[in-house]
């Protein structure tokens, strides 16, 4: 995990440029990751629930404080002391009343977050076999397993229904 971290952060500075061209890094970012061994697959579940309901409660409070901040005249300490003690439902409100933004429209990416697994997939691939009497192409057919980008629910069951492997005990 501290190489992955590392080469994360190396790669964010040397790309930077060429995303964001006209903005300088101001600072070196620092990242963090971590290798958590938990006892059982219902405690791994737990966590992963707890991990997307966290990035649904912050995307929520983002989405709202900068709603108020850029298209609402307010300052950010104006913006943080009106979202100051509300509920999900009071920042849902200020969202639908004062900017028409109805929260559950918003992209699955930014309510649900993003989930990576790996997913088997088939693939057909052309090769060249040398025969004695020349070269003949022959399509081979196989599976393998590549990382798949998603937005989806995972707290619920049909995403585990859908990916049981997962949890799978390959002992």
């Amino acid at each position: 995990m501290t190489h992955v971290v590392s080469q994360f952060a190396t790669s964010y500075v040397f790309y930077w440029k060429d995303y964001f061209s006209d903005q300088p890094l101001l600072y070196p970012p620092g990242f963090d990751g971590r290798v958590i061994l938990y006892p059982s697959n219902q405690n791994l579940r737990d966590y992963l629930s707890w991990r997307q309901a966290d990035c649904h409660i912050n995307n929520l409070y983002n989405t709202v404080f900068w709603a108020l901040a850029l298209q609402g005249g307010l300052t950010k300490v104006q913006a943080q002391e009106r979202l100051r003690g509300t509920l999900s439902a009071d920042k849902n409100e200020i969202l639908f009343s004062e900017f028409n933004i109805n929260y559950n429209n918003e992209p699955l990416m930014y309510r649900k977050g993003t989930v990576l697994v790996w997913q088997k997939v088939n693939e057909i691939a052309t090769k060249q076999i040398n025969l004695s009497e020349g070269s003949e192409d022959k399509e081979v057919k196989r599976t393998r397993s590549e990382v798949t980008l998603l937005h989806c629910d995972i707290i619920g069951q049909q995403f585990w229904k859908e990916h049981p492997e997962i949890l799978a005990d390959d002992n």
